[in-house]
């Protein structure tokens, strides 16, 4: 369903940012007994291979200095890649009820400076299928490039959320109130919903560039994320081989929480196998986001 919103004919009960499904009366009647996204939190952690995505990473650059690409950018493109061909994991509940986004979008913080009192800024960008590595690189470079170029100017949703803080605590309250109220029903004006990544598909968190390691990120009740996903530092590690040999790999040690309304886990496995499968194939990332990447669920 992403990127055919101009497709799809509008019904009732639609949202602006995305489409009622019809699910499964357990799913209905999850949304209902549990109406908060915080009382619904999967967590998944995993270790990934990433040797053959560091070697695409370094020849990639090594073809084309001018345009830097990172791990993290192939993560990116990695997990719209998934999204796109697992549309269950770009789906929400809000308002108790499930929808389907017509969109995939991604999200994540860019500090704008290395330094403990530095702001952060919330960046947020919408692939098309059309889309390979290369336009993810592009975009992610040039928003993190606007965003550190404006220094302490805010901007977007980063103003918005100033100015309103800046209001005495009970109007704060009320106007908090108000939002969530909106946001229950879905009528919250697009000023307030484009650009926050508490709207966005997957919200990440790159840790791994603090030298951190993953953990565990809670869900928020607010909006409409379904999917937390933070990735930590890539280190070496002895692994078994598929053929009974011991090898030095590079992993990477990545943590997920998730809304258990918008799929079960067995549906979640196998989106995490394809996101093993694009690491280990990293030249899937040169094709386009919407074109399915061939792996044998089975």
């Amino acid at each position: 369903m992403a990127g055919n919103q101009n497709k799809y004919k509008r019904r009732w009960g639609d949202r602006r940012d995305g489409r009622r499904v019809k699910v499964s009366g357990l799913q209905t009647i999850m949304a209902s007994l549990w109406p908060k996204r915080t009382d619904c939190e999967v967590y998944l952690n995993d270790t990934i291979d990433v040797t053959e995505m560091m070697k695409y990473v370094e020849q990639k650059n090594a073809e084309h200095p001018d345009l830097k690409t990172t791990f993290f950018h192939c993560v990116i493109a990695a997990v719209a890649k998934m999204v796109r061909e697992r549309p269950l994991m770009n789906r929400f509940v809000q308002g108790r009820r499930v929808y389907e986004r017509f969109d995939i979008s991604v999200a994540f913080v860019a500090k704008l400076a290395f330094e403990d009192h530095a702001e952060e800024a919330l960046l947020f960008f919408v692939p098309k299928d059309t889309d390979t590595v290369d336009n993810v690189s592009q975009m992610v470079v040039n928003k993190v490039k606007k965003v550190r170029s404006r220094g302490n100017q805010k901007a977007g949703v980063d103003d918005l959320l100033d100015k309103v803080a800046a209001f005495p605590r009970p109007i704060v309250m009320l106007i908090c109130k108000i939002v969530r109220w909106l946001d229950f029903w879905g009528k919250n004006p697009a000023a307030l919903t484009e650009g926050d990544p508490h709207y966005a598909t997957v919200l990440l968190s790159n840790l791994g560039s603090i030298k951190c390691p993953a953990v565990y990120h809670h869900l928020n009740n607010y909006g409409t994320n379904s999917i937390m996903v933070t990735i930590g530092t890539i280190h070496e590690e002895e692994r078994l081989m598929p053929d009974g040999s011991k090898q030095i790999r590079k992993v990477c040690d990545i943590g997920a929480t998730l809304d258990e309304r918008i799929g079960d886990g067995f549906y979640f496995a196998r989106s995490l196998k394809l996101i093993h499968y694009i690491c280990a194939h990293p030249e899937l990332l040169d094709q386009p986001i919407g074109e399915n990447s061939g792996f044998d669920y089975h």
